[in-house]
């Protein structure tokens, strides 16, 4: 184990090694019982200023009660499973399955940041597929916007953004009357995914999307070099909650199969259901628990 002092200003913290060791001026000190899990772990001290730590300080789930149920919470996100039934099978209360999520999607989060820089290089990716998944907050009266970007044929998701955008169709005057007037922000949400995409893309990469006109605008702002193919849209199928498209061939089939997935898979994003998103994040959390998921377990199981 890599052992150095946790105090900032003590000599022994300050002269450790780039692997995390240090000169040897730490002592054991102990065990102490956590009931949590029923383990006994140890304790150290450091020689030079005497402060006390434990193996569990260096731990990923250093100071959580619940830490044994973070891995079973983790899959029953990215299976469909609710928060409310979630708590109910991990016999947690909400306020802990509510912290989890935020714990669990900001180290997911993190983790996709370093499994992107450990399986690509820059500049190396040379064809994606991008569109727009709907949901809504709260109600449908308040839409969301999901842009995914998914990598063409492996279906590894690359990288997504949320935004708020207006309602469409019947139910924009119903919207307006009820909740006011709601800004676009789908604009911010294209800018920064492709933002994030540029170092990982080939200057003269292959985007594929549907004929949304406002692509185009916005993928000449950070790639004017790249092949922007845009197809028709066409009708759902019945199979893949309306994801799927009734084609021979679907030149999109990468992503609408991902978009498939993440429906069939997150409860929130069911096409028929009474559990909705209430918070936009709680939504961004889930949705990166499942992109760790998808991309490590479901396309990689090795990992």
């Amino acid at each position: 184990m890599k052992r150095y002092c946790i105090n900032l200003d003590c000599s022994e913290h300050q002269s450790k090694h780039l692997d995390g060791t240090t000169s040897g001026r730490i002592s054991k000190k102990g065990t102490f019982y956590r009931l949590c899990d029923r383990r006994y772990i140890q304790r150290f001290q450091c020689r030079v200023c005497k402060l006390q730590f434990s193996r569990a300080t260096f731990d990923i789930d250093y100071r959580q009660h619940r830490r044994e149920i973070n891995r079973k919470f983790f899959l029953y996100l990215a299976s469909g499973v609710t928060l409310r039934r979630a708590a109910i099978l991990l016999s947690a209360d909400r306020k802990t399955i509510n912290r989890k999520l935020k714990i669990l999607g900001a180290r997911a989060q993190a983790d996709h940041q370093e499994w992107l820089e450990e399986r690509f290089h820059p500049l190396s990716i040379g064809h994606i597929h991008f569109d727009d998944l709907e949901t809504a907050e709260h109600t449908k009266c308040k839409p969301l916007s999901v842009t995914l970007a998914v990598r063409n044929k492996s279906r590894e998701i690359l990288d997504f953004q949320v935004r708020r955008m207006p309602a469409k169709g019947t139910l924009s005057k119903i919207a307006q009357k009820k909740y006011g007037k709601r800004k676009d922000e789908r604009p911010s949400g294209w800018n920064q995914l492709f933002q994030n995409l540029k170092p990982l893309l080939q200057p003269d990469a292959t985007i594929e999307s549907d004929e949304n006109p406002n692509y185009p605008r916005y993928l000449n702002k950070h790639l004017p070099m790249a092949k922007h193919i845009r197809h028709p849209g066409a009708r759902g199928a019945i199979a893949g909650q309306g994801e799927l498209k009734k084609l021979r061939f679907d030149p999109l089939f990468s992503l609408n199969h991902t978009c498939a997935m993440l429906r069939a898979n997150i409860n929130r994003l069911f096409r028929k259901t009474w559990s909705t998103t209430k918070k936009i994040e709680g939504l961004v959390n889930h949705l990166w628990i499942y992109v760790r998921f998808h991309n490590t377990l479901l396309l990689n199981p090795g990992n």
